[in-house]
């Protein structure tokens, strides 16, 4: 399963409690662009609608500029797909205080493109602290056995 996009900031400003796949619904020069790396999940979210999960401010470049329709806006809302169970809890646990749904990574999975989402609690900044000083302490006792 090769990743083709990354939240960066997902795992740094929340506390995954739990994760779901999800697929995506997408144009088909869409697909083309994503499974060339051209997709950005950085500032995006993941909302309820109507009883249905959406994607939004998820940036797709177009694959080829000059082949993209003309009315084409690279960040526009996309549905998800997931599985009634799956949405139940989904729509229990954002009722929760505190708790929202973030896109953590899209990645190929046999032919098809897949959104991995979290339920997520956000971090306070002490503990924000507490993720850099033990990144930059693994860091450091990784250079030092090198």
């Amino acid at each position: 399963m090769p990743t083709l996009a990354t939240n960066p900031r997902a795992k740094f400003d929340y506390q995954i409690l739990e994760t779901y796949e999800a697929g995506l619904v997408l144009a088909g020069f869409e697909v083309k662009a994503v499974k060339n790396g051209r997709m950005a999940l950085k500032g995006s979210y993941v909302t309820i609608k109507n009883e249905e999960v959406w994607l939004i401010n998820a940036q797709i470049t177009p694959y080829q500029p000059k082949n993209t329709p003309a009315d084409y806006e690279p960040s526009r809302t996309r549905k998800l797909l997931l599985r009634k169970k799956e949405l139940k809890q989904i729509f229990g646990r954002s009722k929760e205080p505190g708790v929202t749904i973030i896109p953590l990574k899209v990645y190929r999975r046999g032919g098809l493109i897949k959104l991995a989402i979290g339920i997520a609690r956000g971090k306070k900044q002490f503990d924000k602290r507490e993720t850099i000083k033990k990144r930059d302490l693994d860091r450091d006792i990784k250079r030092e056995t090198e």
